[in-house]
């Protein structure tokens, strides 16, 4: 029953979904094909497909300072999942891959006062990162999700267009946003990298954190999350939230920033601009079953460089060997 009423509650993601097709979704009513796209929602459904073989790890490696770290080569990588060392298949300096961003802002009444710098910047960084190869949508979430691109796109003026025309609304669906635009990634080929900009609170989502994650992971995403944090008094922020979004940005191998005013968004926005060029793919086909857990965990180290003990090494934590269809 908890199930059904799940997918129940879940009745207007539909048409969203849809947009990451570009085609109309089976079944739909006449009523249903005349709603805005962006704004039906999905109905997940609950069968697995098929045993993950190629494994992706997408790697940030960073110093004592947090700067980048380039140059590495595939001997300078040790990748374990559950304890058990892994042959690394294919290796690639993640620059020369294409890059697919879902830039999702917050809307809610919470953040309307710093909406118009947020916007701002967003737009500096989409100007900033994308190449022609690559392709950016802007999400705004507030009650509802609404894509404000018509898809993905590499025009900067359609970018821009769509940063200034994000909708303001009361209530924050923070995790929706995160499982629909998991859901859209997961098409894209490439590097595919989740930014996320709010104050972390979440009070109208119709989808729970866990799915929300598994969303994310599944679609191999690199969730970066900039916490907007309230001038004001400490009693306007939700931490648990802020919490939250540590969590999933540590879990998929990104990185949470926190931000009171422009300067600082900017410098987030600047800090995952150099990463994003500096990254590394390790793949792998898994040599044996190491776990009969549905999901792997996995662990890489950097070998072979003197400064090696210092470095910080960032990835998804691990992956689930059998996927959901939605």
């Amino acid at each position: 029953m908890r199930k059904l009423a799940t997918i129940l509650r879940l009745t207007g993601l539909l048409v969203s979904a849809c947009l990451w097709s570009q085609q109309p979704a089976p079944h739909q009513s006449p009523d249903q094909q005349k709603q805005p796209k962006a704004e039906r929602r999905s109905e997940p459904a609950t069968t697995l497909r098929g045993v993950v073989k190629l494994v992706n790890v997408f790697v940030t490696v960073t110093d004592a300072h947090g700067a980048p770290v380039g140059g590495l080569a595939k001997d300078n990588f040790v990748l374990r999942e559950d304890d058990h060392e892994q042959k690394i298949a294919v290796f690639d300096k993640e620059s020369a891959l294409p890059l697919s961003i879902a830039l999702a802002i917050d809307t809610s009444l919470s953040t309307h006062h710093d909406l118009p710098l947020e916007q701002s910047s967003a737009k500096r960084f989409a100007h900033a990162i994308l190449r022609p190869i690559d392709a950016l949508s802007v999400y705004g979430f507030n009650e509802i999700v609404h894509e404000s691109t018509p898809g993905y796109t590499s025009d900067l003026k359609r970018i821009d267009e769509g940063i200034d025309h994000i909708r303001a609304g009361a209530a924050t669906a923070l995790y929706d946003a995160i499982y629909l635009a998991s859901r859209a990634l997961d098409h894209r080929k490439g590097r595919k990298v989740l930014v996320l900009i709010t104050d972390g609170g979440d009070t109208f989502s119709k989808i729970d954190y866990k799915e929300a994650v598994r969303a994310a992971e599944e679609a191999e995403a690199i969730v970066y999350s900039i916490i907007i944090v309230p001038i004001e008094a400490s009693a306007g922020r939700e931490t648990g939230g802020e919490h939250a979004l540590i969590q999933l940005s540590e879990d998929t191998g990104g990185k949470y920033y926190y931000a009171t005013s422009t300067a600082q968004l900017d410098d987030a926005f600047h800090k995952i601009s150099d990463e994003l060029r500096t990254q590394y793919l390790l793949a792998y086909y898994p040599s044996q079953r190491t776990s009969w857990s549905e999901f792997r965990r996995i662990e890489v180290k950097v070998v072979g460089v003197p400064e090696a003990a210092g470095y910080r090494v960032r990835h998804r934590a691990g992956y689930y060997s059998t996927r959901s269809e939605f």
